[in-house]
């Protein structure tokens, strides 16, 4: 399955415009956006309306910037964009789960009481894909400088489920990959990544 996966793209217009190009051109299955794609909700109809238009499944958590409740409204009316944060979505054998908002502490208390729920959703023979905001503590995608300022909570749940692939981003500076034990992980940065699971 061909994903183009971007975060963080704050309203840059010419990054959208290349993100529906390369998901038409590179045949991609499926869109995963991991928060932050508007300026504190400016233009949020507007960019879920051209991602809409791509025809393919749009998965999309809020960052920091948008509004839980009004992005969950806003992705229902509009055939293609999902709104997966505390739940999941399935497509051929994989799993998606997501999980929105934050980015700013080291633990995450209400997210490792979720999780729980999240772990009663994954079947054995799921092949997980985990989509946050928020980057996993102590690897490349959350080193600023020598000080690593990811979510432990995050990480450890990676490290208990070992999904295929973590998604993230938050960290401007960090777009890139790193892998925890098994699980590939990447900040794809504003101007999207295609990955191949």
């Amino acid at each position: 399955m061909r994903m183009l996966a971007f975060v963080d793209l704050h309203g840059n217009r010419s990054a959208l415009r290349k993100i529906i190009r390369t998901a038409i051109k590179k045949s991609i299955d499926i869109i995963v956006c991991a928060g932050d794609f508007t300026i504190f909700g400016q233009a949020q109809e507007f960019i879920l309306s051209k991602l809409n238009s791509i025809g393919k499944p749009v998965l999309i958590i809020h960052g920091n910037h948008e509004d839980e409740t009004a992005l969950r409204k806003a992705c229902k009316r509009f055939s293609n964009c999902y709104f997966i944060h505390k739940t999941g979505f399935r497509k051929n054998s994989y799993l998606f789960v997501g999980w929105g908002g934050g980015g700013f502490s080291f633990r995450d208390k209400e997210f490792e009481r979720y999780s729980n729920k999240f772990k009663k959703i994954i079947k054995d023979n799921d092949k997980v894909v985990l989509v946050t905001h928020a980057p996993p503590y102590k690897t490349r995608i959350d080193q600023i400088g020598k000080e690593h300022a990811g979510n432990k909570s995050i990480r450890r749940f990676i490290e208990k489920i070992k999904p295929e692939l973590a998604v993230s981003g938050h960290l401007h500076e960090c777009a890139g990959e790193d892998n925890i034990g098994k699980t590939k992980v990447v900040n794809p940065g504003y101007k999207g990544k295609v990955i191949i699971i």
